[in-house]
């Protein structure tokens, strides 16, 4: 794989003096000299799913009493959102591949501002479930057009790097989000936390507006229409390499979504935790993730191949995962909270290793289809994980099992596919997956 510095557009016109490729040059030229706030705005931008979620989840009692709804309902509204966003990557990606970056997430992030601002005066559950929609697909925007201008910016080392400082900040959302939806709740009903989150996307509309540039220039968009767009999604489907870091992450990340359905009952209700110790516990493993996600950022990229980097991290998840269904059967008898909040750090922690190396060895495969690719990548993870959460359950109350056994299926079928389709011990020739003829 080509592992070079930031990368700078390439023009088909070969004169150094082309304008489109002067305008290209300039333009990422500036977005690296303003990379301090590129980050904060990538940065935002993916963190903009979690705080929609998150900040919503203390709120959620007082929706079902302020809409006369049945608690079911009401969860539809999460729901909602979480098919809204892993649908909508589908449809934005290929969008931004043609249109560019720029317009793509600005009408999307408009229409997030207008639909957060209407199920802040939703009267009806039925309404704020729609809305909660839109929110999701609009949102969706934010986290696919980001990864894209990553991959359009950077390539190689730097890219790993740069998905490993994102993790900094979008790794930070879901432990301040629910704080943050808390305190709202102390001088505001659940519609100021919509009013919090309108202002967000509000801020964040304008930092994309005034300081991201467009990152893809005319030259390397498809002119196509949904007949290409599809095609180009399956040509990348088609390439085992990228397929392979596609799934490796999408069941990497499963593992932390049934982390994140199961942990609440599990440490709880099973172990004894009060919500405080919860709190403080979920909090430690979100910081072992941002802190692991640093290392490898400033630490091993660059001094340690990426695929040898991104094993270890797979290793460490599949023994964690084997530690806690050994411990959640009883093998090693009755056991107290502490050894499986140890196991549960532990392999939490190692995501840091893993979600940012699996999209960037994926995205350096897809230079031609960055937007497509960014969200096949969301879109199988979002899936994913929502197919593996409420499994965490299907054994009742009384027993950790279901999360342990899901939690090291998901391990199991992450290791597989890298080992199967990566093929990691194999020396790749460097050239990307071939690109799909333009209409």
């Amino acid at each position: 794989m080509s592992e070079r510095g930031p990368a700078t557009a390439p023009s088909h016109d070969s004169s150094p003096e082309s304008p489109s490729a002067t305008a290209a040059t300039a333009s990422l030229t500036r977005a690296r000299r303003t990379s301090l706030l590129v980050t904060f705005i990538l940065g935002g931008l993916t963190a903009l799913p979690p705080l929609s979620m998150d900040m919503y989840l203390p709120a959620l009692p007082q929706v079902t009493d302020a809409l006369n709804s049945p608690a079911a309902t009401i969860q539809l509204t999460l729901t909602a959102c979480l098919a809204g966003m892993a649908l909508g990557q589908l449809v934005i990606g290929p969008m931004s591949d043609k249109w560019g970056r720029r317009r793509p997430l600005l009408v999307g992030m408009v229409v997030y501002v207008l639909a957060t601002a209407i199920c802040a005066l939703a009267p009806t559950a039925e309404l704020l479930i729609a809305f909660r929609l839109l929110q999701g697909l609009a949102g969706a925007a934010g986290v696919v057009i980001a990864r894209a201008v990553v991959r359009d910016l950077y390539d190689g080392d730097e890219m790993a790097r740069f998905f490993s400082t994102l993790m900094l900040i979008s790794g930070a959302a879901p432990i301040v989000a629910p704080l943050i939806g808390g305190q709202v709740l102390r001088f505001a009903d659940w519609r100021g936390v919509f009013v919090v989150l309108t202002g967000v996307g509000t801020v964040l509309t304008l930092m994309v507006w005034r300081g991201l540039g467009e990152t893809l220039p005319p030259e390397r968009r498809h002119t196509g229409g949904v007949g290409s767009a599809l095609r180009t999604m399956r040509g990348l489907l088609g390439d085992r390499v990228f397929a392979g870091y596609t799934l490796t992450g999408g069941f990497a990340f499963a593992v932390l979504f049934s982390y994140i359905s199961a942990s609440p009952f599990v440490v709880q209700e099973i172990y004894g935790a009060s919500p405080q110790t919860f709190s403080l516990l979920f909090g430690l493993n979100s910081v072992g993730l941002i802190l692991v996600g640093q290392i490898n950022g400033k630490l091993l990229v660059g001094r340690v191949r990426l695929d040898k980097v991104l094993a270890v991290g797979l290793a460490v998840v599949l023994v964690s995962a084997v530690s806690l269904l050994l411990m959640a059967t009883g093998v090693f008898g009755e056991i107290g909270l502490t050894p499986i909040a140890t196991a549960l750090f532990v392999l939490m922690s190692a995501m840091g290793i893993v979600l940012p190396n699996t999209n960037a060895q994926a995205l350096m495969r897809t230079p031609h289809a960055a937007g497509s690719a960014s969200a096949l990548l969301g879109t199988t993870s979002f899936l994913v994980g929502a197919i593996a959460s409420p499994l965490v359950g299907i054994a009742g109350e009384d027993t950790a099992v279901p999360m342990a056994l899901v939690q090291l299926v998901c391990a199991m079928l992450s290791v597989s596919c890298f080992l199967a389709l990566c093929r990691p011990w194999q020396q790749r020739d460097a050239h990307p997956a071939p690109a799909p003829a333009k209409d």
